[in-house]
């Protein structure tokens, strides 16, 4: 049975062009059967309760039937035969002579000719290839892997097959789309890229495809002369091209020199646009018409990141561009931003990266030759919103942040374990703080999900709560 597994592109509610996908696809193979992926589980949420939408997804069943493609064509767990639509109801097929079984999860007590597993499993970092380990082929094997977004969910292919050896015969690319002939007597060795290669092309694929399905052209972002805006940029411009990435400098009375500088060689090396709009005007004459006082404070500093997005949205606004967010994990745990300030924007793609993380994907990026200057990489992380501020003034070093928000939110470490690491007050500090910050990451806007506890979504803290 010649069997061609195709990784295949599908965009949410988007049925003609996942039609065209399959279709066009289905024309260039000559085989038995052909596996695409499921197509009814990407990012549908309560869409898939919608009447008019459960007769489109139906009539794009028989559209594909209507073609009579001489092979079978698996969609998931539908199969399309001779013109007929067949959904079975445990999970065989009978093709060509072979026992085809489909499923959602894997099985290894099944007796079959083929396994097809059909769950779409959205990316999570560093857990490709424990997956792949996991399965212990005892039939030839497919896993197919939609190339897809779901809002915070990145569906990023990686499709493979085994053979009834338990050996790989086939490994695709992450964010690809692509169709191969699967020859289950031809091992190949598991090769993966790096964890910074994969979280690159998936953040670039989803901001890609963000822009393309709510019909944005352009983006604009702060430009701060700092590590987390200056990676958003580099990442920005790969997506969708430098000449529609705007970046706007607002310094301040308290800026430091390096950080208009540092931006605008960052934009010549990455070849985006900018605009320069200082911001202290604006705030002397805020302080003195409304506020009439300049005593410094909390309130002074935020004052100074909602000017900035004040000075974002406008340009957003007017322009049409997506308005980038540019807060990191670390930040957004401790609550390290300011509500309709810095944490205002549209789309975020580095908010499941710690700081920590965000600094291995820069220097990842700067492996071959520099982009993201040097000087934003080494500089000391700085809010700049009063004279020599630096964020270790009110946070612990990076390093070890990160490790307790990593051993706390993605791996629920005991208690005892963390304590014997870093003492218990750093510790009980850091969780309150996270507990404290809540009710501003629920009003953060839409980004990339890269763990499996995300605060985009898989951690769920109550906002108004009484332990911490």
């Amino acid at each position: 049975m010649k069997t061609v597994l195709a990784q295949t592109r599908y965009k949410t509610g988007d049925l003609e062009f996942n039609y065209n996908q399959i279709v066009n696809q289905a024309e260039l193979y000559d085989c038995d059967l052909m596996i695409f992926p499921d197509i009814e589980d990407i990012g549908t949420k309560d869409l898939v309760y919608d009447e008019k939408f459960q007769n489109a997804q139906f009539n794009l069943y028989n559209k594909i039937a209507e073609k009579r493609f001489n092979k079978s064509i698996l969609i998931g767990e539908v199969l399309i035969q001779d013109g007929e639509i067949l959904i079975s109801d445990d999970g065989f097929y009978e093709i060509c002579s072979k026992t085809v079984y489909t499923d959602e999860i894997y099985r290894d007590d099944v007796i079959c000719d083929l396994y097809v597993l059909t769950k779409n499993k959205y990316f999570v970092k560093d857990t490709y290839r424990d997956f792949v380990e996991s399965i212990n082929a005892k039939n030839d094997f497919i896993y197919v892997n939609a190339v897809a977004m779901a809002d915070q969910d990145i569906y990023a292919g990686g499709s493979f097959a085994k053979n009834k050896e338990n050996e790989l015969v086939a490994h695709f690319p992450i964010c690809e789309n692509g169709a191969s002939v699967i020859d289950f007597t031809r091992p190949i060795e598991f090769e993966q890229a790096s964890t910074e290669e994969l979280i690159y092309k998936v953040l670039t694929f989803a901001l890609k495809e963000y822009c393309e399905n709510t019909g944005f052209k352009k983006v604009i972002l702060g430009l701060s002369g700092g590590i987390d805006s200056a990676l958003t940029a580099v990442l920005a411009a790969d997506a969708i091209g430098a000449e529609n990435v705007l970046g706007i400098l607002m310094p301040s009375m308290y800026s430091s020199e390096g950080s208009i500088t540092d931006s605008i060689q960052l934009a010549q090396n990455i070849g985006i646009k900018t605009e320069k709009h200082p911001i202290t005007p604006l705030f002397d004459n805020f302080i003195e018409k409304i506020a009439h006082e300049k005593s410094g404070g909390l309130a002074q500093e935020n004052l100074q990141a909602r000017l900035r997005a004040l000075i974002l949205m406008f340009f957003s606004n007017r322009d049409n561009r997506l308005l980038l967010s540019t807060g990191n994990k670390s930040e957004s745990a401790m609550g390290f931003g300011t509500l309709y300030g810095d944490l205002a924007g549209g789309f975020n793609l580095i908010c499941d990266l710690t700081k920590t993380n965000v600094y291995r994907l820069a220097n990842y990026i700067n492996r071959e030759h520099e982009i993201i200057p040097q000087a934003i990489i080494d500089k000391a992380p700085s809010a700049e919103l009063h004279p020599n501020q630096k964020d270790s003034d009110r946070l612990p070093e990076y390093e070890i942040l990160d490790d307790i928000i990593e051993m706390y939110i993605e791996h629920n470490r005991p208690f005892c374990e963390m304590y014997e690491k870093y003492g218990q007050n750093l510790v009980d500090d850091t969780i309150k703080k996270i507990y404290r910050a809540q009710f501003k990451r629920k009003q953060c806007c839409l980004g990339v999900r890269l763990t499996e506890r995300s605060f985009t979504k898989g951690v769920n803290l109550p906002v108004v709560q009484r332990f911490y």
